[in-house]
């Protein structure tokens, strides 16, 4: 699956795993279980691991697009991992569609990211 969810509650953030290339589908399950989490806790941390990702086709852009816009709001801090410099370019891309604190970390500072991600915002 090339989106994978793992909640740490006890840490306050979020961890998603996203690898290959997503399609309109994947975000069927995606969004709700993000939603619920929003729905039960409010205001969420993110930490999007990129692993071997290669982008979204052009409906599942647009359903990330939605996704951003509906919860323009409800993500407080984003922190990106990756190891190329699209992916990291990826951190600026999103700062028009949220209200969070974005910052991208290289895959060889992992534990920087989590650090910064459990922070109170």
């Amino acid at each position: 699956m090339p989106i994978e969810i793992q909640d740490h509650p006890d840490q306050n953030y979020v961890e998603i795993k996203l690898s290959g290339k997503l399609v309109k589908e994947d975000y069927h399950d995606f969004s709700p279980i993000i939603e619920t989490l929003i729905e039960q806790r409010g205001s969420l941390h993110m930490l999007v691991v990129l692993d071997d990702f290669h982008g979204w086709t052009a409906g599942a852009l647009w359903e990330d697009v939605k996704f951003d816009v509906k919860h323009f709001k409800d993500i407080s801090r984003l922190a990106m991992i990756g190891e190329s410099k699209w992916e990291k370019g990826m951190a600026n891309f999103c700062k028009p569609f949220t209200t969070a604190k974005i910052k991208y970390f290289d895959i060889a500072d992992t534990d920087a990211a989590k650090t910064w991600i459990a922070e109170e915002s």
